[in-house]
């Protein structure tokens, strides 16, 4: 996720120096994947880089360098997590700390415009050097040492955002052949896409649940102020007449869940997803009989079987009885993960058997 970043940059402008922690490799059995942060000021930490001890000793070297004389260059730190950290993870990971001082934190700025407007960044730093970069596919938007230019680091920063790659610590030619460490780290908005028709009880526990998650929401209702005084983090909120009108806004590979105040409202939104055929998944609130109704009025209307399997319903991972919104919440909120996990895992392995000639 990236909510790292407006929390920095709410400190930074606020005149306070940080300390960014970020995961730069990991082996074996590690809590936390490259690219993970942890935000330390003087007074408090936000996000994580997988708790436990590794996180303790990592906020108290960020709390030291906050305390010491200011520096821009980042260092790295090797901790082996049985030996150093007391953790049976058993793994090796590879940490590496940055000040970023107020005074030298324009490249956050740049950084959070360009998330907000859904531009593919790559942020890049050299190790233990004061290099620090903001590079799209066409731009390089910041670069506040000027040494993170040459072609060979611009073209594998974009080279990483055009494959879609995580974040990764990676070593490119310098001066005199000598070897520069550059942590290359993609910052794009999520694809995880998400429609929420329905603003009832379990309508606003599933919306409350899932806007902790990295993924984008569009919540949906047509009953005309609904949505008072609320404001949650990636939601976007639509009254909108037609709701079933707003099943064509969301981008292929959507997530759906239809869970509105009427039955024949879940109908009419249903069965226009399930006509888009591109979508990831369709959940529909309700009891096994309310799916049998609905098939038989589908298939009345000419959907074809295939696309009547696809339709979730009732939601939820398995073995949840309870009809609680939290409990149902929670539950959604698993299945859209496993989903979406599924998916990842078996592009990843069509992807490592594909053939070049």
């Amino acid at each position: 996720m990236n909510a790292w970043i407006d929390e920095l940059r709410s400190v930074t402008e606020s005149g306070e120096d940080a300390c960014l922690v970020t995961i730069a490799t990991a082996r074996g059995s590690a809590p936390r994947e490259a690219g993970a942060k942890m935000l330390v000021t003087s007074d408090r930490t936000f996000a994580t880089v997988g708790g436990g001890e590794l996180e303790y000793q990592c906020a108290r070297i960020a709390c030291q360098m906050l305390a010491g004389p200011a520096s821009a260059e980042s260092r790295l730190r090797k901790f082996t997590l049985g030996a150093n950290c007391g953790q049976c993870c058993g793994g090796v990971v590879e940490v590496m700390f940055e000040r970023v001082a107020a005074s030298r934190s324009s490249w956050v700025s740049k950084l959070s415009e360009l998330y907000v407007t859904r531009t593919a960044a790559a942020v890049v730093t050299e190790i233990g050097a004061a290099g620090k970069a903001v590079i799209t596919q066409q731009h390089v938007v910041e670069d506040l040492a000027g040494t993170l230019t040459d072609e060979s680091v611009v073209e594998t920063a974009r080279g990483i955002l055009l494959d879609g790659s995580d974040a990764c610590l990676v070593a490119v030619e310098g001066v005199n052949g000598l070897k520069r460490r550059i942590m290359i780290e993609p910052v794009v908005c999520s694809d995880f896409n998400i429609a929420v028709f329905g603003a009832g009880h379990v309508g606003t526990a599933t919306v409350a649940a899932l806007s902790r998650l990295d993924c984008n929401i569009r919540w949906i209702d047509n009953r005309r102020g609904i949505f008072p005084g609320l404001a949650l983090p990636k939601v976007t909120f639509l009254e909108s007449e037609q709701p079933g009108l707003e099943v064509g806004a969301m981008p292929a590979g959507s997530h759906f869940l239809v869970m509105t105040h009427s039955h024949a409202l879940d109908f009419d939104v249903c069965e226009r997803i399930l006509r888009r055929e591109d979508f990831a998944y369709c959940g529909l609130i309700g009891s096994l009989s309310k799916r049998r109704r609905f098939e038989r009025m589908m298939r009345q209307q000419g959907l074809p079987e295939p696309l009547l399997n696809r339709l979730t319903c009732p939601i939820g991972i398995s073995g949840i009885a309870s009809k609680s919104p939290q409990d149902i919440a929670v539950a959604v909120s698993a299945q859209l993960l496993r989903i979406r996990s599924e998916a990842a895992s078996t592009k990843a392995h069509r992807d490592e058997n594909v053939l070049y000639v």
